[in-house]
């Protein structure tokens, strides 16, 4: 392991940079950094957080805070006074939820960190599936960060990796349980850090997941809709 390159895994505490993670560590030594920007459960997720990281005895850990996303705002997540939609799936606009620039912010935090711990890697829980919805998730925008990464850092810096970009949202949960992923202490919910609602946009697509992989999701819900046949 010691001979293993070192990756930088952006780990929110959901699923998909969970399994990232766990696909990760297969070829690098692991250091994890959370980011909490004033969302409403980033209590919970940065439980979820260290709760992956205890799971994987990481030792590298780093939680930072992004206030000034908060401060921004322009988010439902954000911002108290604008409600959390239930999930659409027929939706092709920007969803209020979009957190303006976010993944920029945190990518920028990770390829500084990245530098100082010689890493080669930096991870990337990011889902082509979600893209539609969230510009920042693009493989375009992560190739137009790898240019920036090389051009603004010694020695061409770490590069952006994104594991789970290509797999829908079934084929990560089913890769994850092959892997032994801990899934039952990550988090997802939008809206509540006590009992995940199950029907914001982020519990929708997390259930339909399961669903479709044909398991029953670990984590509590308020209300568990079915989202996909049986």
């Amino acid at each position: 392991m010691k001979d293993q390159p070192l990756a930088v895994v952006l780990l929110s505490g959901g699923m998909d940079s969970c399994v990232a993670a766990a696909l990760t560590r297969s070829t690098h030594r692991l250091a994890f950094l959370h980011a909490s920007y004033g969302q409403r459960t980033e209590s919970r997720e940065l439980k979820a957080f260290h709760d992956i990281a205890d799971f994987y005895h990481v030792q590298h850990r780093l939680a930072i805070t992004l206030g000034h996303l908060s401060a921004i705002g322009g988010s439902s997540l954000t911002d108290s006074s604008m409600p959390v939609p239930d999930a659409d799936f027929g939706s092709r606009g920007i969803p209020t939820s979009y957190v303006p620039f976010r993944n920029a912010n945190f990518l920028s935090a990770a390829v500084s960190w990245g530098e100082v711990l010689g890493a080669s890697a930096i991870c990337v829980g990011a889902v082509e599936e979600d893209s539609s919805g969230y510009p920042d998730c693009r493989a375009e925008f992560f190739d137009a960060f790898n240019h920036v990464i090389r051009t603004g850092t010694k020695s061409s810096g770490p590069q952006v990796v994104t594991p789970v970009a290509g797999m829908s949202k079934a084929e990560i949960v089913l890769r994850g349980r092959a892997l032994g992923a801990p899934l039952q202490v990550t988090w997802s919910c939008y809206r509540r850090d006590d009992v995940a609602c199950g029907t914001c946009d982020s519990c929708a697509r997390r259930l339909r997941g399961f669903q479709l992989a044909g398991f029953d999701d670990p984590i509590p819900y308020v209300h568990k809709p079915v989202f996909a046949a049986q």
